[in-house]
């Protein structure tokens, strides 16, 4: 993907030679990094074979109850010290409540995947527009305080906040499938759900925090976004639901589960928002660049289906 990435650059380069400028590179890279931790934590949910589609509601449900809290237009607390930090819990909470929903639904109900977070994708969504009309006239809550939006725009030491938070997630992730049992686990499950139980993999346990970590990863990209675009918002994230589940595919994550890696992910990510990028600087309509995308990610899927047929073919 990375060589892949280069090579359009390449192509792009001579008839827009602003795409190797380092004001493309910067926002390129403001790009990513909340569809980064989005993908990061679908991929959890994906190698033990499922999907995740309400991680984009969670986020936008999250982002309008947190700025409810902190806003300086009534806010709950508008103008303590306490503002902030009881906003960040606050958007933790709505993650692992919500993570707990699926998880409990998928593992315990043994409800279909696609089905549970279809539906709490809905819900949410509704909720959330639902939430900002009791609290703001407007269609967001803004006049969020400077501590809360320094997360998404400041920095420290030349670095962005926004980079080191991907990247504490990026690690943290990386960790977790390679090196612990809880990701030896997750790989069995996405492989033989059967042969894991049998083998003592406590697989309802394993998918329940499945579907938790993809719902802390949504909450955390939610606080980048919120932070970076100064208000709190019911839509925030609504267009990126399947570049984060491209991102994951592109990247080498198996919708068939059992595959994962979080460097791949990077790439994946890094890959669809140089498209994104070239295709807006060549003028495109956001149709073609829709339809470009989707392309892409099919052919992704397609050849992990291919990969996943011959595996099993070669198995018999």
């Amino acid at each position: 993907m990375l060589l892949l990435t280069v090579a359009y650059v390449l192509c792009l380069w001579p008839y827009v030679p602003a795409i190797v400028s380092w004001a493309t590179a910067r926002e390129v890279l403001i790009a990513m990094i909340p569809l980064f931790i989005l993908a990061v934590g679908q991929s959890f949910v994906m190698v033990i074979a499922a999907i995740d589609l309400s991680v984009t509601s969670i986020a936008a449900l999250a982002s309008v109850v947190g700025a409810s809290i902190m806003t300086g237009q009534g806010g709950y607390l508008a103008g303590s010290l306490m503002a902030t930090p009881v906003a960040l819990l606050a958007f933790f909470a709505v993650g692992l409540a919500f993570g707990a929903v699926n998880g409990l639904l998928v593992s315990r109900v043994q409800m279909p995947p696609f089905m549970v977070t279809l539906v709490l994708q809905m819900f949410l969504s509704g909720a959330a527009i639902w939430y900002t009309s009791l609290h703001s006239e407007a269609v967001s809550i803004g006049e969020l305080p400077r501590s809360f939006v320094e997360i998404g725009s400041g920095s420290f030491l030349g670095i962005p906040y926004a980079i080191i938070i991907a990247g504490v997630v990026a690690l943290s992730a990386h960790w977790i499938l390679s090196r612990t049992i809880f990701g030896r686990w997750l790989y069995a499950v996405g492989t033989n759900p059967r042969a894991a139980l049998v083998s003592g993999v406590p697989v309802q346990n394993v998918i329940f925090f499945a579907f938790v970590i993809s719902a802390l990863c949504a909450v955390i990209a939610s606080i980048v976004y919120t932070g970076r675009l100064e208000t709190g918002t019911p839509v925030l994230a609504q267009r990126v639901l399947l570049d984060a589940i491209g991102a994951a595919v592109i990247g080498g994550v198996s919708l068939f589960g059992g595959k994962a890696k979080i460097l791949g992910v990077l790439f994946g990510v890094l890959f669809l928002a140089v498209v994104d990028k070239g295709m807006q600087l060549l003028g495109l309509s956001q149709s073609v660049v829709f339809a470009v995308k989707g392309g892409v990610i099919l052919l992704a899927a397609l050849l992990d289906a291919l990969r996943n047929y011959l595996l099993v073919e070669s198995g018999r």
